[in-house]
């Protein structure tokens, strides 16, 4: 089927409402796939005449050009899973677009443990998957549970084992190729429900008392993994070793220790709550954004000698 004879493709639509940062140009094309089916059609399409293209998952974690993305952005409605019951574990077989927030609150019900720490987190279990989101402060990360991935590769379906998603910190396999994420199937354990629901009450309060209110993509950069520091930082600023959590150092107390919260360029700001945050004030631009991050990365590198690393996808640069 080529991209033509496809119905229901919209054109110059803003992605800006479609992220939470709030921020963005229009998509050439815009796509909504209401199930598997579709979204396999559009992506073959799209392939067949060789016109670019990206999954909109939630909308966090990714910062879209000022002047838009010259191509067709999919956004994935389909959000069906199924639950069951396997002896000590549950087997839950998701849609790529499933909020996680629907998948939350629904496990918790059922006294289903492991994906507590999602509660409050605008986006779908392909995105999660995708970036191996996690909870740092329990040494949680998404692929811990996954099972397998079934995926769109060259035309064809196939599923891949946990091992094959080369899961690393904030990282996957699907990072670094084309293949689209279709479901996913997770093995989680048994829990209490009432427990369950306790922690997720204390997840959600330490993000809202810890974390920024207002328009952001979460956080912006990836936290410094403690083999990767040269041993001479810690004796320049002692102070650091009190502040490894888990083998990391927050990037957000290395910006913090720069002086830059509150730092502001344009309508962007470097939250005065969580330093790894950046705020859109109102009609900020992704320029604003862009120009931000490259002052704190600069900042960072001269005063630690580190280089941060993005967390976020840029979209359309």
């Amino acid at each position: 089927m080529t991209f033509d004879n496809i119905k229901d493709i919209q054109k110059n639509i803003s992605l800006a409402s479609y992220t939470t940062f709030k921020i963005g140009g229009t998509a050439k094309y815009f796509y909504l796939a209401k199930n598997t089916k579709d979204l396999i059609k559009i992506i073959e399409a799209t392939k067949q005449e060789k016109i670019p293209f990206f999954v909109l998952g939630g909308g966090s974690n990714i910062l879209v050009k000022d002047q838009g993305f010259d191509g067709l952005a999919i956004k994935i409605q389909s959000s069906k899973f199924k639950i069951q019951n396997c002896n000590s574990k549950f087997k839950i077989i998701c849609d790529s677009g499933t909020l996680l927030g629907k998948l939350v609150q629904e496990t918790s019900k059922k006294g289903i443990g492991g994906l507590e720490w999602f509660i409050g987190i605008p986006g779908t279990i392909g995105g999660a998957v995708y970036g191996n989101a996690g909870w740092p402060k329990d040494k949680k990360n998404i692929g811990d549970f996954v099972k397998n991935v079934t995926i769109l590769k060259n035309g064809a379906q196939f599923t891949i084992s946990n091992l094959k998603c080369q899961f690393g910190y904030r990282d996957s396999i699907f990072k670094h190729n084309n293949n689209v994420i279709l479901s996913v199937e997770l093995q989680l354990p048994k829990g209490d429900s009432l427990e369950i629901k306790k922690r997720m009450r204390e997840i959600l309060l330490t993000r809202i008392t810890n974390t920024s209110q207002g328009n952001s993509a979460g956080c912006i950069f990836k936290n410094i993994k403690l083999g990767t520091l040269n041993k001479k930082l810690f004796e320049k600023y002692p102070k650091l070793k009190n502040v490894v959590k888990n083998n990391f150092i927050s990037a957000g107390y290395l910006i913090d220790q720069c002086g830059l919260k509150g730092k502001k360029i344009g309508k962007a700001i470097v939250s005065e709550k969580h330093a790894n945050f950046i705020i859109n004030t109102g009609q900020a631009k992704a320029e604003d954004v862009v120009m931000l991050i490259s002052l704190i990365k600069q900042k960072v590198r001269d005063k630690f000698n580190v280089q941060l690393q993005e967390e976020i996808q840029y979209i359309g640069f």
